[in-house]
């Protein structure tokens, strides 16, 4: 411990991690006054930097204050219960990392560590945080998550230059419109697993927002104003309460993960098949279909659908290659704008008669005047009776080959 101290007060800067300590060494205290033997007080360095993470520590002193130089305090995965009044004192402090313990409330004096910028005390029993961390107004990066907040400081829009927002996993019931109006340098934030029924209207001020994960709430629709987040590359809205989507979704020109999965989605739209995606999410909805237009999305790499009751895709395609979805889906969009044949009457009437083969086998599509044989000919894969005479259909599209179970094809 000796020679750790030495090259401490040497270099301002102490690692103790890792060490079963129960208690601070009462030599980092004393910081300079602990010069030793063979030692030059002028030559000794004020403690700067204080690592004391993973030990069994219970406490700080209010002799914290004796290290007044003092800008990163890490006591990380310890066993506090609280935090001593002193932490107000370190003017200089810019990292503070309190996060892993047992700590029940952050005291009020907090407000006077005006230096701090990244402050976490997530997975703790916070019940609420202090309206003096307001003051703090160069904090740019705060994790509070896995705590029992129930709602944000309304002086936390005086950090307006948070670039960081964590409150996963706590019991907030609402995001302020507030703090979205006044944290506009936002980056990311991350306010999943909590109690959150909605987002708020002005959610298009983050125009910064790079990441949003908002899932595992209770969030029934997405305001049309997420347009203006325009730089979000990441939006995580799994495990809610979504029964429809906003078009406006379309103008994330730079989305590349929109994850929907476990909501109550009926259908996906075409509005947001404009959208250049890398990954899509829509497991475990309502789907019963998909656009046609969403196989023009050609960045797409990964699209899930499972648990999904999609009637109108072959279970081969659904489970299969997403390349080779798209292509499906864009063989039935240039059939659509190809043809011109199948009027919006003729497309209902073909659908009707779609829906009616998933229980009789038949679909019989006689005299429709039409000039290319519909998708739904060869999409449930189950149709024993195909009428498609008293058309001018010309050809045949290869997809008709797979339908295994068709004994009567009449032309």
């Amino acid at each position: 411990m000796d020679r750790l101290l030495k090259a401490a007060r040497a270099s301002g800067s102490l690692n103790l991690s890792n060490r079963s300590l129960r208690d601070v060494p009462e030599e980092i205290y004393r910081s300079l006054d602990a010069v030793g033997e063979g030692e030059k007080w002028w030559e000794a360095v004020e403690l700067q930097k204080l690592i004391l993470a993973h030990n069994n520590i219970e406490s700080l002193k209010e002799e914290v204050r004796n290290l007044p130089l003092l800008t990163v305090l890490n006591v990380s995965h310890n066993k506090l219960t609280d935090l001593p009044a002193a932490i107000g004192q370190l003017s200089m402090l810019k990292l503070l990392d309190v996060s892993f313990n047992s700590i029940v409330t952050i005291p009020e004096e907090i407000g006077s560590a005006t230096s701090l910028v990244k402050f976490d005390c997530s997975s703790n029993r916070i019940k609420e945080l202090p309206s003096s961390l307001g003051k703090c107004s160069d904090l740019s990066d705060l994790k509070v998550s896995n705590n029992l907040i129930t709602s944000l400081p309304e002086d936390l829009t005086n950090c307006s230059k948070l670039t960081k927002l964590d409150v996963e996993g706590n019991k907030l019931t609402a995001l302020s419109e507030n703090l979205f109006a006044s944290c506009t340098m936002l980056t990311e934030l991350n306010a999943s697993k909590n109690l959150l029924s909605g987002i708020p209207e002005n959610i298009g001020c983050l125009t910064r927002l790079i990441r949003l994960d908002l899932h595992q709430n209770r969030i029934s629709s997405i305001p049309p104003s997420i347009s203006g987040c325009s730089s979000l590359a990441e939006f995580y809205m799994g495990n809610n309460a979504l029964s429809i989507l906003t078009e406006e979704l379309g103008a994330l020109s730079r989305l590349g993960t929109l994850d929907l999965h476990s909501n109550q989605l009926k259908e996906y739209p075409v509005g947001a098949c404009k959208l250049s995606l890398s990954v899509l999410d829509l497991s475990n909805n309502s789907l019963t279909g998909l656009p046609a237009e969403l196989g023009k999305m050609t960045t797409l790499r990964k699209l899930l659908l499972s648990g999904n009751p999609l009637r109108t895709l072959r279970s081969s395609l659904v489970s299969g290659p997403t390349p080779a979805l798209l292509r499906y889906l864009r063989s039935r969009l240039s059939e659509a704008e190809g043809s011109g044949a199948k009027t919006p009457a003729k497309e209902e009437v073909v659908t009707m008669a779609a829906r009616l083969s998933l229980t009789s086998k038949e679909l019989s599509l006689e005299g429709m005047g039409l000039s290319v044989v519909p998708s739904e000919a060869w999409e449930s894969g189950e149709i024993i009776k195909l009428n498609l005479s008293k058309n001018s259909i010309q050809e045949l599209p290869v997809e008709l080959s797979s339908c295994s179970s068709l004994q009567v094809f009449a032309l």
